[in-house]
């Protein structure tokens, strides 16, 4: 397996570029995890402070040691952490019966436990940078800020104001899928985790980001 790229190292974290199709933690029926080959990668035990689903790509912090896990899970969890995602979705977002640019999306996410279901508010600024159309699809590609962090949030989102992400057969439109599929060849989640701002020691901020890999890029017309 290839070596998962390290952007940032210090005493406590790493800031790395997670590729699409690696789950995050290993578990029944995964066969390459994360945390299990970082680990591997690094010579001793990493600990994760936050997710990115298997199929987004993009940057995440893991952390050194079970110290340095317990302050970034609260610097995280404190908003002092800032993520920002490119998506690359099927038509535009439209709120309230008309198409939007810009806007915040708040609408409630269900987290299931076992048989258990229950509702969580979850938050979401959009900005759609670019969109474009081909002789089958439009597409738009947007940048997203998360005011909240639960699972599978943005595809969620994104997917309940008719703009569902590339690729997504979970929550997406399964039929664009498919035909995006078969004309364009798109096999991946087209979601990436960009962006991201940390804390520093001296009481500043330092930013990552990166490029989007080369299967984000689609016909222009």
């Amino acid at each position: 397996m290839e070596k998962i790229p390290i952007l940032f190292e210090n005493d406590e974290i790493f800031v790395i570029n997670k590729p699409a199709g690696l789950s995050v933690q290993g578990g029944v029926g995964v066969t390459h995890a994360l945390d299990e080959s970082f680990s591997q990668q690094v010579g001793y035990k990493i600990h994760l402070v936050h997710r990115l689903d298997k199929e987004t790509c993009g940057l995440m912090v893991v952390a050194k040691n079970a110290a340095a896990a317990k302050k970034w899970i609260e610097l995280i969890a404190s908003k002092l952490v800032h993520k920002e995602y490119t998506a690359i979705c099927f038509g535009e977002p439209v709120i309230s019966g008309k198409k939007q640019k810009n806007g915040v999306i708040s609408a409630n996410v269900i987290k299931k436990n076992g048989k258990n279901e229950r509702e969580q508010a979850a938050v979401t600024q959009f900005f759609v940078e670019h969109v474009w159309h081909t002789e089958f699809f439009t597409f738009s590609k947007i940048q997203l800020k998360l005011g909240t962090g639960r699972m599978h949030q943005i595809r969620i989102h994104l997917a309940s104001v008719s703009a569902p992400i590339c690729g997504d057969d979970k929550h997406g439109n399964f039929k664009l899928n498919k035909l995006a599929k078969k004309q364009l060849k798109i096999k991946n989640l087209l979601l990436c985790s960009q962006k991201l701002t940390i804390p520093t020691n001296d009481g500043k901020t330092r930013t990552f980001e990166i490029d989007v890999p080369d299967y984000f890029r689609l016909p222009i017309s």
